[in-house]
C-alpha cells in the first residue's frame, strides 16, 4: 500500500506518494488552493488513484518544537480529510525545514526561480514523506 503526504499550506498544497515498497517519495502535485470542497475533491481523487488511505501530514511546528496556529490550521484541515474520507489514517510528522531542505535541492539543481516556486510545496511533501519512510527501517 502507498502512502501520500501532504503539505499543507495558506495558498497550496503539496503532494507526494511513496512507491508500493515504502522506498520512495516522489512528488505529484501542488493543489492551488480554492476551496475546502475543490482541495478536498483533488485529494480524495488522488487518493483513489493511488489507491491509499494513510497520509502523512507535516505539521509546522515553532522551531523549539512547541506547536502554533500554523499546527491549529492543518489540524483543521485534516478534520476535514477525515470528514470526507472517513478511514482515512493521519500521521503528523515534524515538517521544520522541510520547505527550507526542498528550496537547497532546488537551487543545487540550478532550478529557476519561477520554476521553484512552483514546486516548492510538492518536493517538500517529497522531504516529509521521505523523512517518514527513512523512520520505518
Amino acid at each position: 500500500m502507498r502512502i501520500m503526504s501532504l503539505d499543507i499550506g495558506d495558498r497550496t498544497v503539496g503532494i507526494a506518494v511513496s512507491d508500493e515498497l515504502l522506498f520512495t517519495a516522489q512528488g505529484v502535485e501542488t493543489i492551488r488552493r480554492k476551496s475546502y470542497k475543490h482541495d478536498l475533491a483533488r485529494i480524495r481523487e488522488l487518493s483513489n488513484q493511488y489507491e491509499t488511505k494513510k497520509f502523512v501530514v507535516g505539521l509546522p511546528k515553532n522551531m523549539n518544537g512547541t506547536v502554533g496556529e500554523r499546527c491549529d490550521i492543518v489540524k483543521h484541515f485534516t478534520d476535514k480529510i477525515l470528514e470526507d474520507i472517513p478511514d482515512a489514517e493521519i500521521i503528523f510528522w515534524d515538517e521544520r525545514l522541510s520547505t527550507v531542505a526542498a528550496d537547497r535541492y532546488l537551487l543545487e539543481a540550478d532550478v529557476s526561480r519561477a520554476k521553484r516556486k512552483k514546486v516548492i510545496d510538492k518536493m517538500a511533501a517529497v522531504f516529509i514523506l521521505q523523512g517518514y519512510l527513512d523512520s520505518l527501517k
